[in-house]
């Protein structure tokens, strides 16, 4: 077989495969929550967002297939994923501009607002087949088919991987960026500056909110490319955490979503070339490095090192 001629070099490169496929949910929806964070809101309704952009993604790309096509009809359940995510976004901002209402018990109440839309609305998508997105083949060269499918990245990876650079450089060199850590770092500097810190904190939840969009539309229209009421085991609420391993960095957000992906394909990867003994223990690696970075992380000196000051007003 093709797999086990590649002998010892199978399980890394499946893990490697696996890492990137999937990654990319937690890169998206921590880039989100980063941006989100550093304009010092804290949405944990992101599991929510990365449900309704599953289901909407994959619906619209059902629905549009017949006039569009299979290439261009999942291009529309991205765009429509995104803006189901701003729109849950935009409704997190809302609430929260309210006196006395807590982000944390709103992000909680919208995750389980989202989880319920989506699981309510999508019942008739289970079983029809909608378009899925296409992969870019890298290793068209390759003479071995696990190598080729290994090598296979989607688009929207690619997108997250340079978005990351993008917004870190942002962050840093643009006026917007300028805006977005001051209004997380002090909202009366803002105010002084002249900013609604209410406008650029609902700006930019709903940019947060659109990224965790197109990672649910990711889940459904590529990896592992279905709707169904338990695509997202926690991968929202996961990559939530993994902004503060990441310190508030893109690039960080980046290496610690393949380091997620990575700890996500070890399970399969293994099982995939019978490795068997211990399979549900190594398929909790993502909820186990989870506790252990919080735990490792867990000191007064650096578990909010980086932290834009505004989101202890909302702890």
């Amino acid at each position: 077989m093709a797999d086990s001629a590649l002998g010892a070099w199978g399980i890394p490169l499946a893990i490697v495969s696996g890492a990137i496929r999937v990654s990319t949910p937690f890169l998206f929806v921590s880039l989100g929550e980063c941006i989100t964070e550093r304009s010092g809101r804290i949405n944990l309704g992101l599991e929510g967002t990365l449900f309704m952009g599953a289901m909407t993604g994959y619906g619209i790309s059902y629905l549009a297939a017949p006039a569009f096509g299979n290439f261009v009809s999942p291009w529309f359940g991205v765009l429509a994923a995104a803006a189901v995510g701003m729109i849950l976004g935009c409704v997190h901002a809302l609430l929260c501009q309210r006196p006395r209402v807590n982000d944390i018990a709103v992000g909680i109440a919208l995750m389980l607002f989202g989880i319920g839309l989506a699981c309510f609305l999508g019942k008739p998508l289970i079983k029809p087949l909608a378009p899925h997105l296409q992969a870019i083949p890298l290793g068209f060269w390759a003479k071995n088919e696990a190598v080729r499918s290994a090598l296979d990245v989607n688009v929207l990876f690619v997108l997250g991987c340079l978005l990351a650079p993008l917004l870190a450089w942002g962050f840093r060199n643009t006026r917007w960026g300028m805006i977005i850590r001051t209004a997380g770092e002090s909202a009366d500097a803002a105010r002084a500056m002249g900013y609604s810190v209410n406008a650029v904190r609902m700006i930019a939840t709903m940019a947060g909110g659109a990224l965790a969009g197109v990672g649910g539309a990711y889940l459904s229209l590529y990896y592992p490319g279905a709707w169904n009421e338990q695509i997202s085991s926690g991968q929202g609420l996961i990559a939530v955490a993994l902004v503060i391993f990441a310190r508030w960095n893109p690039i960080h957000c980046l290496y610690a979503a393949l380091l997620f992906g990575g700890a996500g394909a070890l399970a399969p990867a293994m099982q995939a070339y019978g490795v068997t003994r211990g399979y549900y223990l190594i398929a909790a690696a993502p909820y186990v490095l989870t506790l252990a970075i919080m735990v490792v992380t867990c000191s007064p000196k650096r578990t909010f090192a980086g932290a834009p000051a505004e989101l202890g007003a909302v702890a």
